[in-house]
Formats: structure tokens, sequence, C-alpha cells
């Protein structure tokens, strides 16, 4: 891996992605990234050999792209959140989780690119009260049973899920569902409801939760270009821990209530500025925990530098 390669990353603007691209230079300040991201790039970090670029998500861009640059691999870290469902957001994120996924996938294809890394989640699985004790990879993909707004992340999933093994004899890919990944350099739902003034903490239920530190799953989405073969899989670390007690590892004050009436506080805790999405609420109730025996193959027992504990101390950083 010492000689010079180009890397496309989807979704530049995303705190995940940045730290990606720190790491990927950090360890081969060589390389040269081309981040690009429909988003506001004006914020990216400057690194030495990054060049961040606002790009709409179509056709005739990505296809100008893949015909400039010849890239050794690249990273779909672009997903939109799908925290909201409102019917106009989920049309736009349809339109690029799937559409945009596989033109990507074909340019892929067509451009003799080695190596795909395609950033899922572990909400595909859904928080469900019949799920085993640990979800493997080949568990069903039931989150959008209750809640259609997860449709298009699902949709995305099983397409680069498909789409790799038609291809595995011509280009390696790999489809990473991770549990809740959090940090202060990432704005998603769960580092959010976590690091607030107040969280919902049910009285009735205390489900049990993994999480992982943005530094490592930046570090496994590193590895993944040369470490992982082929295949999907979930990345979570060794523990796992009850809400209560995550919340006061943070010290983040747990507002208890009874179940029954979290449509209710939810509508409540909007009005000052406490979002919580509706499909993450199930979270709250049952437990969604996956097995990670299948990235212990390739990363060894200890792939992660952070524990539990000490990555929810973490976010008290903030």
């Amino acid at each position: 891996m010492n000689e010079s390669k180009k890397i496309l990353i989807i979704g530049i603007a995303g705190g995940l992605a940045q730290i990606t691209a720190r790491l990927i230079l950090t360890e081969n300040p060589d390389w040269e990234i081309i981040g690009i991201d429909s988003r506001d790039v004006s914020k990216v970090v400057p690194l030495k050999n990054l060049t961040a670029i606002n790009l709409k998500y179509s056709r005739g861009n990505f296809e100008n792209l893949f015909r400039n640059h010849h890239f050794h691999a690249v990273y779909h870290l672009g997903r939109i959140s799908h925290a909201s469902n409102e019917q106009n957001i989920l049309a736009k994120r349809i339109d690029l989780s799937v559409m945009g996924t596989n033109r990507i996938l074909e340019l892929c294809e067509r451009s003799d690119v080695k190596k795909v890394v395609i950033l899922s989640t572990f909400h595909v699985y859904g928080a469900l009260p019949d799920n085993s004790i640990f979800l493997g990879e080949d568990a069903p993909l039931r989150a959008s049973i209750r809640h259609p707004e997860l449709r298009d992340v699902i949709e995305m999933d099983q397409m680069c899920t498909s789409w790799m093994w038609k291809n595995q004899n011509s280009i390696s890919a790999v489809v990473l569902r991770p549990c809740n990944i959090i940090g202060t350099q990432i704005q998603n739902s769960m580092t959010k409801f976590l690091s607030g003034p107040v969280a919902l903490s049910p009285i009735d239920y205390n489900p049990f939760f993994q999480f992982i530190h943005e530094f490592d799953m930046a570090s496994i989405l590193y590895q993944a270009l040369s470490k992982l073969p082929t295949g999907t899989y979930n990345v979570a670390g060794n523990d796992f821990i009850s809400l209560r007690e995550a919340l006061k590892v943070v010290g983040t004050k747990g507002v208890p209530f009874p179940m029954i009436f979290s449509g209710g506080l939810n509508s409540i805790l909007k009005k000052f500025n406490i979002d919580v999405p509706e499909y993450l609420l199930d979270y709250l109730k049952f437990s969604c925990l996956i097995s990670n025996s299948e990235l212990k193959k390739h990363l060894g027992p200890e792939f992660l530098r952070f524990s539990i504990k000490e990555t929810l101390e973490l976010i008290r950083l903030r």
C-alpha cells in the first residue's frame, strides 16, 4: 500500500468522513483524496492532498468525476440522515441513497475501481421484541415494518449487497453496518440524544445499547481497504450497556416516563429543540445488539481503541 493512490470519499462534509480522510493521509501522505458532498464543504478542515468539492449528486457530475480521475478506492459515506420522515426529505433521500448509489456502483464497475466501502447502519435490522440476543449479518432487515422512513436505508443496503456478490470476482466491496457511532465531531441523532441537557429514559424499559467511538469507526473504514474481503460486516465492540447506565456515564439527566406516553412527550421536547426521531423510540424499548464475530475474523479480537465507557465519557467534551 505504499504506492500513490487516489481515493474518492462521498460525503466529505460529515465529521466521520473527515476523520477518515485525516487517518488515510496520515498513514499514506503521498495518497490523494477527492472528497465530494452536495452540502457546504467550506468548513471541511484543510488537509494536504485533500480536495473538497461541492457537487450536486447527479449522473452527469458523477460521470465527469470518474472520467477525470482514476480512483483506486471509493468510500460511500454520503447517506442523508433518516432522522426526518417528511415526504419531501424522504423523496430526496430515496433519490440519493438508492438511485445515486446505483449510479456510483455502475461507475466503479466501469472504471476499474479496486475497492468500494459502503457505510450502512445496524438500524436496518430494527428494534423488535423478538430479536435474537446478537443479530448476525444474515438476520432479516425488518426496520421498515414499523417505520417506512427507513425504507431507503434498507433498499440501499440490499442493493449494495446484491451488487457486491454479483461483482465479487471483478471488484472488492464491503458493506459496513455499524452500531451507534458517537463522538464530538459527528452530529447524528444518538450523539445529540446522549449529550443533550436531558434524555428520555423509560421507567418500564431499560434496553441494552452498543456504541463505537468515531475514531474507532474511522479506523475500521481505513482497515477495510486492505484487511476486509468482500462481504457484509456488523461493526460493534464486545461490550454493551443499558440505557440508564449509559446516561449515568455521560452525565445526562434522564427524564423518566412510561413508554405509553412517548409520542406525546416527544412532541413537548421538540418545543425545547430536543428532537428524538420516531424510529429511535423503538430502541428505547427493545434491544438491538449485533454480533461482531465476522469482523473479528479479519481484524482480531481487540480491534477497538476505546471501551464502551470511554466512548461515552468522551462525548462529555462536546
